[in-house]
């Protein structure tokens, strides 16, 4: 069952898929898809501020764009980003562990930058599972066995997905936010009020009219979730237009859309990922070393510390990075997320 929603920018997206056909293509012919070689950046993305030209590869459903810095025999660590953002909340963070030794790579989601699906046949699906059998393609594809795997919201997810039911895969894990791994079970409960009013916008997206304001309007509205998640991060324009191509995926709307409604019940998934999404359920441990973070001004829905720290049964520690520090905590405190990183490999 497909979920994609009806395009009504149609001469936009139609652009998106001819200039992400061509790239394809092109690739193909020089016989660069399904290995690690580089393919020319969509739009700019990824061709400068930080990082070098994109790289593009076949993985499981998805043709996978990603950066990748450091030595090619460096301990291997991915860097995931989460709703709504992008490669670039790690383009400070990437250099300093690079130039720390490790190879790092940071890879588009599904449904953002140019990573996009290799059918057109496949569901545009944003449940969790889906997103961590992603990241385990992309290490499949890319002949790595275990990483250091770290990121924040949709990133963290999914990192504590793979540290979860696939520890043998990592090697260590930092997630902001901790643990937030869950289930459409859990998410049947009501919340207190004023943790509700934190989610309005996942139940507007659960309306028809959510569906077609945010297909509209992702630009500005993205925009407003970084204010409200970091309030205290002053990023300027062409930091956030910076991210903001991502968004132009012609997928991205309609992921987005689906992983929300998912959560609460309102979206059909997968039956492929059913196997894992029960496991999910029952709230596995996470039995690597970790460290959990958060910014000391995160405006976004997060968990406090104390009620995920018996979900960390190996090595452990958790970190409150001061300084009006928000959701987006790598690309606000790159220093302090990139030392956590380094520092969950020492954890024994």
């Amino acid at each position: 069952m497909s979920t994609r929603s009806p395009d009504n920018h149609g001469n936009l997206s139609r652009r998106r898929l001819f200039e992400m056909a061509a790239i394809t293509a092109a690739s193909a012919q020089l016989g660069m898809l399904g290995s690690a070689a580089r393919a020319a950046p969509l739009s700019g993305i990824g061709s400068a501020g930080g990082f070098p030209p994109l790289r593009q590869i076949d993985a499981g459903l998805l043709s996978i764009s990603y950066a990748e810095m450091g030595p090619a025999n460096g301990v291997p660590v991915i860097l995931l980003h989460g709703w709504p953002y992008d490669i670039y909340s790690f383009v400070d963070v990437a250099p300093l562990l690079a130039k720390a030794g490790h190879r790092v790579i940071v890879p588009y989601l599904r449904g953002y930058g140019t990573t996009n699906f290799r059918s057109a046949a496949t569901m545009r699906n944003g449940q969790p599972a889906a997103l961590a059998l992603d990241l385990i393609a992309l290490m499949d594809a890319l002949k790595i066995h275990r990483a250091v795997l770290a990121g924040f919201d949709w990133g963290a997810r999914t990192a504590d997905i793979v540290a979860a039911l696939w520890p043998e895969r990592c090697s260590g894990l930092v997630s902001v936010s901790g643990y937030l791994v869950g289930s459409q079970h859990a998410n049947e409960a009501p919340l207190p009020p004023k943790a509700e009013l934190a989610w309005w916008y996942q139940f507007y997206f659960a309306t028809e009219r959510g569906r077609l304001g945010y297909e509209r309007n992702r630009h500005d509205f993205n925009r407003l979730i970084w204010q409200t998640a970091s309030p205290q991060w002053h990023f300027d324009d062409a930091t956030y237009e910076r991210s903001a191509r991502a968004f132009d995926n012609p997928d991205h709307a309609a992921i987005v859309i689906q992983s929300y409604r998912w959560r609460l019940g309102l979206a059909q998934g997968e039956a492929r990922y059913d196997e894992y999404e029960q496991k999910l359920a029952a709230g596995p441990a996470v039995r690597v070393p970790a460290i959990t973070m958060e910014g000391d001004a995160n405006g976004a829905p997060h968990p406090e510390p104390e009620s995920y720290r018996a979900k960390f049964s190996g090595p452990y520690a958790h970190r409150l990075i001061r300084g009006g520090i928000g959701h987006n905590l790598p690309q606000e405190a790159p220093t302090a997320f990139a030392d956590a990183v380094q520092a969950v490999t020492r954890l024994t």
